[in-house]
């Protein structure tokens, strides 16, 4: 049994759909959801699907080895980032080498970096659709390894939608957040198969 383990940092829509995904599953499946936020939804979620779910502040995250001795403890497989907003540290990243994932809601390296998470990337994608409406403009996801620095890792996976004329901010986020829970719970299946 392959183990996952999340972090998220707000409502958990894409923690949920990975939750449903492997729920009931002998091969792998959720064992620990963690949060940098008490209040987030996504403890809410977590525990609705009978999952630990665990919040924790800066301190056990960067100053002591609290967050790492609870990674330690679930024996994760497969550590995986799923709209988490702080920096990954490396003390962690080097814990578990080659085993950490992130999503990022463009289509990297472009709009990638520090505050670019969110309807940031879309406004950033929105605003340079516009600037060149004379293109065919794309936006997408990509899921890639996570480093110490932001958005840089090895690219795992991408795919892209075209940003039209008609395009809101919102629209382009409602085609990227669709993409995320199609494509984000099958890009993990194919890596815990992968020896």
């Amino acid at each position: 049994m392959k183990r996952i383990v999340i972090f998220a940092s707000g409502n958990g829509t894409n923690a949920q759909r990975i939750i449903d995904h492997f729920k009931g599953r002998t091969d792998a499946q959720v064992v620990q959801v963690l949060s940098n936020n008490k209040d987030a939804k996504v403890l809410e979620r977590a525990n609705l699907s009978k999952i630990s779910a665990i919040s924790f502040n800066r301190i056990a995250l960067y100053k002591t080895d609290d967050v790492l001795h609870l990674l330690k403890a679930s024996k994760p497989d497969l550590i995986v980032l799923a709209g988490f907003l702080w920096l990954f540290p490396e003390k962690i990243i080097n814990a578990f080498p080659d085993s950490i994932i992130n999503i990022h809601p463009a289509l990297l390296p472009d709009f990638g970096g520090k505050g670019m998470y969110g309807m940031h990337v879309h406004k950033a994608v929105y605003a340079f659709a516009k600037a060149n409406s004379h293109q065919k403009n794309y936006t997408g996801i990509t899921i890639h390894k996570v480093t110490p620095e932001y958005d840089k890792g090895a690219f795992i996976f991408q795919t892209k939608v075209e940003v039209t004329e008609k395009d809101t901010t919102d629209t382009i986020a409602d085609k990227v957040h669709a993409l995320e829970h199609e494509y984000f719970p099958l890009v993990i299946e194919k890596l815990l198969k992968t020896p």
